[in-house]
């Protein structure tokens, strides 16, 4: 079996041996955890290094994010677009994306960035028809995860990426007998895209799980 268990020291020197010490990203992460508990729905700091790189090696200039929360993957996002680039933000709360805009202008990135907020499936029915994405973070109510992926799916441009969070949720996946609505939609969701032609993708373990998806 090709995987290591990971354990906090394990996990510690994975950390420090990536990019992922940014100082604004580290003092964004220091306020969300002063919210509580629900600090928890932010990113790890090595999600946000992977999408960077995987939006610069794309070559992305244009992004959409579903679920925001105060910032921290839409500023990985934004900065990794590059100054031409454009980042649509679909997020509900004004009190959480209210930090999130701070920090935006603070890292010099806030004027690439487009927030709006209202249900994402609403926000994304609202597009013009031929407006087209990159590169898809979708990180937001795990039973409407189904709804984005088949609504951005259409407006993402051939070997566009889309990028799921929490697809393991925390390994109860593997239920056979969910208890939540939540995990019922993230199997359903993951069987969908492994069965999916129109795509290609990959499911790794970094923090609670990603997919990676490519369009054919």
């Amino acid at each position: 079996m090709k995987f290591i268990p990971m354990t906090e020291p394990l996990y510690n020197y994975m950390v420090a041996h990536g990019h992922n010490g940014d100082p604004i990203l580290a003092e964004l992460a220091k306020e969300t955890a002063g919210l509580g508990p629900i600090s928890m729905m932010q990113i790890a700091p090595e999600q946000g290094t992977l999408m960077s790189i995987l939006i610069s090696a794309l070559g992305a200039t244009s992004a959409v994010e579903i679920g925001t929360f105060t910032g921290y993957s839409a500023l990985c996002v934004a900065r990794a677009l590059g100054p031409k680039g454009r980042l649509l933000c679909c997020d509900i709360s004004e009190e959480w994306t209210s930090i999130a805009r701070r920090y935006w202008a603070k890292a010099g990135v806030a004027e690439r960035i487009e927030l709006r907020l209202a249900p994402a499936l609403e926000t994304l029915a609202a597009l013009p028809a031929d407006r087209t994405f990159d590169f898809a973070f979708i990180d937001a109510d795990k039973v409407s995860y189904r709804g984005y992926y088949e609504a951005l799916l259409p407006r993402m441009r051939t070997n566009a990426l889309i990028v799921f969070d929490n697809v393991l949720w925390m390994g109860r996946v593997l239920d056979a007998e969910p208890e939540s609505d939540d995990t019922r939609a993230l199997q359903q969701l993951n069987d969908h895209i492994a069965a999916d032609t129109r795509v290609e993708a990959v499911m790794i373990s970094v923090s609670d799980g990603l997919t990676i998806v490519r369009k054919k």
